[in-house]
Protein backbone atom coordinates (compact mmCIF):
# COMPACT_ATOMS: atom_id res chain seq x y z
CA UNK A 1 0.00 0.00 0.00
CA UNK A 2 1.19 3.12 -1.22
CA UNK A 3 1.70 5.80 1.81
CA UNK A 4 -0.29 8.62 -0.12
CA UNK A 5 -2.46 7.80 -3.17
CA UNK A 6 -1.92 10.41 -5.96
CA UNK A 7 -5.54 13.07 -5.57
CA UNK A 8 -6.53 16.16 -6.90
CA UNK A 9 -8.11 18.92 -6.36
CA UNK A 10 -10.85 19.49 -3.17
CA UNK A 11 -11.07 15.57 -2.33
CA UNK A 12 -7.21 15.93 -1.90
CA UNK A 13 -7.30 19.09 0.09
CA UNK A 14 -10.30 17.69 2.40
CA UNK A 15 -8.43 14.12 3.55
CA UNK A 16 -5.52 16.28 4.13
CA UNK A 17 -7.72 18.73 6.19
CA UNK A 18 -9.21 15.58 8.13
CA UNK A 19 -5.98 14.02 8.43
CA UNK A 20 -4.69 17.04 9.87
CA UNK A 21 -7.56 16.73 12.02
CA UNK A 22 -6.86 13.52 13.18
CA UNK A 23 -3.47 14.20 14.15
CA UNK A 24 -3.84 17.42 16.07
CA UNK A 25 -6.78 15.18 18.12
CA UNK A 26 -4.11 13.18 18.71
CA UNK A 27 -1.40 15.03 19.61
CA UNK A 28 -3.63 16.41 22.21
CA UNK A 29 -4.50 13.60 23.57
CA UNK A 30 -1.56 12.90 25.02
CA UNK A 31 -1.79 16.08 27.66
CA UNK A 32 -5.08 14.13 28.81
CA UNK A 33 -3.00 10.91 29.40
CA UNK A 34 -0.12 12.90 30.63
CA UNK A 35 -1.26 15.89 32.40
CA UNK A 36 1.74 16.59 34.37
CA UNK A 37 3.23 17.64 30.56
CA UNK A 38 1.24 20.56 30.46
CA UNK A 39 1.44 21.30 33.92
CA UNK A 40 5.48 21.98 33.77
CA UNK A 41 5.07 23.45 30.25
CA UNK A 42 2.82 26.35 32.71
CA UNK A 43 5.13 26.92 35.33
CA UNK A 44 7.77 28.54 33.91
CA UNK A 45 5.34 31.43 32.36
CA UNK A 46 4.06 31.92 35.49
CA UNK A 47 7.25 31.69 37.34
CA UNK A 48 8.67 34.37 34.60
CA UNK A 49 5.63 36.73 35.66
CA UNK A 50 5.57 36.49 39.51
CA UNK A 51 9.50 36.99 39.62
CA UNK A 52 9.33 40.10 37.27
CA UNK A 53 6.42 41.25 38.70
CA UNK A 54 7.12 41.35 42.26
CA UNK A 55 10.79 40.95 42.73
CA UNK A 56 12.17 42.91 39.28
CA UNK A 57 8.77 45.17 39.55
CA UNK A 58 10.13 47.79 41.73
CA UNK A 59 13.30 48.51 39.96
CA UNK A 60 12.02 48.43 36.21
CA UNK A 61 9.42 50.95 35.79
CA UNK A 62 7.22 50.19 32.80
CA UNK A 63 6.97 54.19 30.20
CA UNK A 64 3.85 54.71 32.40
CA UNK A 65 4.81 53.50 35.85
CA UNK A 66 2.18 50.59 35.18
CA UNK A 67 4.72 47.55 35.20
CA UNK A 68 2.57 44.31 35.01
CA UNK A 69 0.99 45.84 32.27
CA UNK A 70 4.23 46.18 30.44
CA UNK A 71 5.45 42.87 31.51
CA UNK A 72 2.66 40.55 30.53
CA UNK A 73 1.95 41.74 26.43
CA UNK A 74 5.71 40.57 26.67
CA UNK A 75 5.52 37.72 28.66
CA UNK A 76 2.90 36.23 26.27
CA UNK A 77 5.43 36.58 22.84
CA UNK A 78 7.69 34.93 25.38
CA UNK A 79 5.86 32.16 26.17
CA UNK A 80 4.73 31.61 22.78
CA UNK A 81 8.33 31.64 21.59
CA UNK A 82 9.53 29.13 24.50
CA UNK A 83 5.83 27.11 23.70
CA UNK A 84 7.31 26.57 20.21
CA UNK A 85 10.44 24.67 20.82
CA UNK A 86 7.62 21.96 21.56
CA UNK A 87 7.33 20.96 18.05
CA UNK A 88 10.71 20.48 16.76
CA UNK A 89 10.98 18.19 19.99
CA UNK A 90 7.75 16.40 19.51
CA UNK A 91 8.46 15.81 15.62
CA UNK A 92 12.23 14.09 16.78
CA UNK A 93 10.53 12.10 19.56
CA UNK A 94 8.01 10.65 16.42
CA UNK A 95 10.97 10.17 14.72
CA UNK A 96 13.43 8.70 17.24
CA UNK A 97 10.50 5.85 18.16
CA UNK A 98 9.47 5.09 14.46
CA UNK A 99 6.17 6.95 14.48
CA UNK A 100 6.74 9.08 11.67
CA UNK A 101 7.83 5.64 9.68
CA UNK A 102 4.08 4.39 10.68
CA UNK A 103 2.15 7.11 8.92
CA UNK A 104 3.80 6.82 6.13
CA UNK A 105 2.46 3.13 6.38
CA UNK A 106 -0.80 4.62 6.13
CA UNK A 107 -3.08 6.03 3.46
CA UNK A 108 -2.99 9.39 4.47
CA UNK A 109 -1.71 12.85 3.77
CA UNK A 110 1.60 13.49 4.54
CA UNK A 111 1.11 17.40 4.60
CA UNK A 112 -0.97 15.65 8.22
CA UNK A 113 1.66 15.31 9.92
CA UNK A 114 3.27 18.81 9.92
CA UNK A 115 0.01 20.69 10.52
CA UNK A 116 -1.23 18.61 12.90
CA UNK A 117 1.51 18.68 15.16
CA UNK A 118 1.63 22.44 14.44
CA UNK A 119 -1.97 22.80 15.03
CA UNK A 120 -1.77 21.23 18.28
CA UNK A 121 1.05 23.35 20.13
CA UNK A 122 -0.52 25.94 19.00
CA UNK A 123 -3.55 25.17 20.46
CA UNK A 124 -1.20 24.05 23.67
CA UNK A 125 0.34 27.66 23.65
CA UNK A 126 -3.00 29.62 23.03
CA UNK A 127 -3.91 27.54 26.31
CA UNK A 128 -0.39 28.69 28.15
CA UNK A 129 -1.07 32.10 27.18
CA UNK A 130 -4.84 32.45 28.82
CA UNK A 131 -3.21 31.29 31.55
CA UNK A 132 -0.31 33.57 32.55
CA UNK A 133 -3.13 36.32 31.65
CA UNK A 134 -5.35 35.11 34.40
CA UNK A 135 -2.47 35.07 36.92
CA UNK A 136 -1.78 38.48 35.53
CA UNK A 137 -5.48 39.34 36.47
CA UNK A 138 -4.63 37.95 40.05
CA UNK A 139 -2.14 40.38 40.83
CA UNK A 140 -3.06 43.98 38.94
CA UNK A 141 -3.39 43.35 34.97
CA UNK A 142 -5.97 44.68 32.86
CA UNK A 143 -7.26 44.87 29.22
CA UNK A 144 -7.66 48.65 29.58
CA UNK A 145 -8.72 48.41 25.55
CA UNK A 146 -11.75 46.79 26.23
CA UNK A 147 -12.80 42.91 25.30
CA UNK A 148 -12.78 43.34 21.51
CA UNK A 149 -8.67 44.51 21.42
CA UNK A 150 -8.16 41.62 24.20
CA UNK A 151 -9.58 39.08 21.92
CA UNK A 152 -7.58 40.41 18.68
CA UNK A 153 -4.33 40.04 21.30
CA UNK A 154 -4.83 36.95 22.22
CA UNK A 155 -4.94 36.22 18.83
CA UNK A 156 -2.05 38.31 17.40
CA UNK A 157 0.19 36.48 20.42
CA UNK A 158 -1.52 32.73 18.96
CA UNK A 159 -0.39 33.96 15.45
CA UNK A 160 3.35 34.05 16.50
CA UNK A 161 2.97 31.64 18.46
CA UNK A 162 2.40 29.20 15.17
CA UNK A 163 4.84 31.01 12.76
CA UNK A 164 7.66 30.18 15.67
CA UNK A 165 6.55 26.74 15.52
CA UNK A 166 7.26 25.95 11.87
CA UNK A 167 11.05 27.24 12.78
CA UNK A 168 11.04 24.49 15.44
CA UNK A 169 9.67 22.18 13.33
CA UNK A 170 12.63 22.60 10.84
CA UNK A 171 14.99 22.19 13.41
CA UNK A 172 13.19 19.07 14.39
CA UNK A 173 13.15 17.77 11.00
CA UNK A 174 16.86 18.24 10.60
CA UNK A 175 18.18 17.42 13.80
CA UNK A 176 16.36 14.79 14.29
CA UNK A 177 17.70 14.05 17.91
CA UNK A 178 15.75 15.15 21.29
CA UNK A 179 18.66 15.74 22.96
CA UNK A 180 19.94 17.99 20.52
CA UNK A 181 16.70 19.62 19.16
CA UNK A 182 16.21 20.71 22.92
CA UNK A 183 19.77 21.88 23.26
CA UNK A 184 19.28 23.87 19.79
CA UNK A 185 16.59 25.90 20.59
CA UNK A 186 17.87 27.95 23.02
CA UNK A 187 20.37 29.25 21.02
CA UNK A 188 18.10 31.54 18.89
CA UNK A 189 15.39 31.62 21.94
CA UNK A 190 17.73 33.33 24.03
CA UNK A 191 19.10 36.18 21.62
CA UNK A 192 15.41 36.58 20.38
CA UNK A 193 13.85 37.15 23.59
CA UNK A 194 16.30 39.07 25.76
CA UNK A 195 17.73 41.31 23.20
CA UNK A 196 13.75 42.54 22.98
CA UNK A 197 11.06 44.54 24.62
CA UNK A 198 9.81 41.75 26.50
CA UNK A 199 11.06 42.80 29.40
CA UNK A 200 12.37 46.78 29.58
CA UNK A 201 12.08 49.31 26.83
CA UNK A 202 14.67 48.99 24.14
CA UNK A 203 15.73 52.61 24.49
CA UNK A 204 17.11 51.55 27.84
CA UNK A 205 19.67 49.20 25.82
CA UNK A 206 23.24 50.24 24.58
CA UNK A 207 22.41 51.87 21.78
CA UNK A 208 24.73 48.89 19.64
CA UNK A 209 22.23 46.78 20.77
CA UNK A 210 19.05 48.85 20.01
CA UNK A 211 18.76 48.17 15.60
CA UNK A 212 18.59 44.73 16.73
CA UNK A 213 16.42 44.72 19.70
CA UNK A 214 13.69 47.07 17.03
CA UNK A 215 13.44 45.16 14.13
CA UNK A 216 13.15 41.68 16.09
CA UNK A 217 9.65 39.77 15.20
CA UNK A 218 9.48 39.61 19.45
CA UNK A 219 10.07 43.30 20.50
CA UNK A 220 6.97 44.29 17.36
CA UNK A 221 4.86 41.80 18.46
CA UNK A 222 5.16 42.41 22.01
CA UNK A 223 4.87 46.18 21.47
CA UNK A 224 1.80 45.51 19.01
CA UNK A 225 0.39 43.39 22.63
CA UNK A 226 0.75 46.46 24.48
CA UNK A 227 -1.09 49.02 22.02
CA UNK A 228 -3.85 46.48 22.11
CA UNK A 229 -3.72 45.88 26.05
CA UNK A 230 -3.59 50.29 26.88
CA UNK A 231 -5.73 51.29 23.34
CA UNK A 232 -2.19 53.20 22.15
CA UNK A 233 -1.35 53.54 18.49
CA UNK A 234 -1.03 50.28 16.64
CA UNK A 235 0.93 50.99 14.09
CA UNK A 236 3.65 50.71 12.93
CA UNK A 237 4.08 48.02 15.11
CA UNK A 238 1.18 45.32 14.38
CA UNK A 239 2.32 45.74 11.01
CA UNK A 240 5.75 45.01 11.64
CA UNK A 241 4.56 41.83 13.15
CA UNK A 242 2.05 40.92 10.81
CA UNK A 243 4.70 40.60 8.22
CA UNK A 244 7.12 38.81 10.34
CA UNK A 245 4.17 36.79 11.31
CA UNK A 246 3.53 35.77 6.90
CA UNK A 247 7.15 35.96 6.16
CA UNK A 248 7.81 33.29 8.86
CA UNK A 249 5.30 31.01 7.39
CA UNK A 250 5.77 31.72 3.27
CA UNK A 251 9.36 30.79 4.09
CA UNK A 252 9.24 27.91 6.73
CA UNK A 253 6.34 26.19 5.75
CA UNK A 254 8.23 25.17 2.16
CA UNK A 255 11.49 24.31 4.12
CA UNK A 256 9.64 21.94 6.04
CA UNK A 257 7.84 19.89 3.79
CA UNK A 258 10.59 19.56 1.99
CA UNK A 259 12.34 18.84 5.32
CA UNK A 260 10.28 16.00 6.41
CA UNK A 261 10.44 14.33 2.74
CA UNK A 262 14.22 14.45 3.24
CA UNK A 263 13.89 13.02 7.08
CA UNK A 264 11.52 10.20 5.72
Amino acid sequence: MTAEAPVTGHIGLNRAVRDAGILTRRNLFKYVRVPTLLLFSTVQPIMFVLLFAFVFGGAIAGPDGNYINFLLPGIMVQTALFGSTNTGIGLADDMSKGIIDRFRSLPMARSAVLMGRTLSDGIRNTFVVLLIVAVGYVIGFRFNAGFVKAVAAIALASLISYAFSWISANIGLSLKEVETVQAAGFIWIFPLTFASSVFVPVETMPSWLQGFATINPVTVTADALRALVEGGPLQPALGQSLLWIVGILVVFIPLGVRNYRKAV
